[in-house]
């Protein structure tokens, strides 16, 4: 996408519409519109009495909220959006990606569990393994090493003191973005 000069007005709103167009795009169809046409969630019903249906309420409201504050540390303190095609300018080091670096992908995994939680969709859980296995590949594969060339050493001290998807319980001193 366009991207306009990094002050003023014009650009912070821009910025907005790039981050909800892209979380619309991509959480969405992952997390919304595909588990709704192919899995089951658009023949759910809530009831109240099921711990399950409970329990994947709180994890998808859950990872719905941790992904917000996710996509805006992305463009307060990166600049940027969730996209590949339009990523942060700087290394987000901040909130969530003090404890793990991938709070995104992990949040839309807790929404995407959560729907297991209330449909019971063996095919759901399937599509959330594959889905899982897809980001840990292009994590590895395209994500990090694009992140390492970028960043440089900013990102190799990231990368020790944070873990890829295991939460620390006690957050580290975030490394100095460069």
């Amino acid at each position: 996408m366009t991207r306009l000069p990094a002050a003023g007005p014009w650009a912070s709103a821009w910025l907005g519409v790039r981050s909800v167009v892209w979380a619309a795009v991509l959480p969405g169809v992952v997390a919304g519109y595909l588990p709704w046409r192919f899995f089951g969630l658009a023949r759910w019903r809530l009831d109240p009495a099921s711990p399950l249906d409970l329990a994947g309420l709180v994890c998808i409201g859950a990872g719905a909220v941790l992904l917000g504050i996710c996509i805006l540390e992305f463009a307060r303190s990166g600049r940027g959006t969730l996209a590949p095609l339009d990523p942060p300018r700087e290394l987000v080091v901040r909130g969530l990606y003090r404890y793990v670096r991938n709070p995104m992908y992990l949040s839309v995994s807790t929404i995407l569990l959560g729907e297991f939680l209330i449909t019971r969709s063996r095919g759901l859980l399937g599509y959330w393994a594959a889905w899982f296995v897809v980001v840990n590949l292009f994590v590895l594969g395209y994500e990090e090493p694009t992140l390492r060339r970028r960043f440089g050493e900013s990102y190799a001290r990231y990368c020790r003191a944070v873990g890829r998807w295991l939460p620390r319980l006690r957050a580290p001193r975030p490394p100095a973005a460069s």
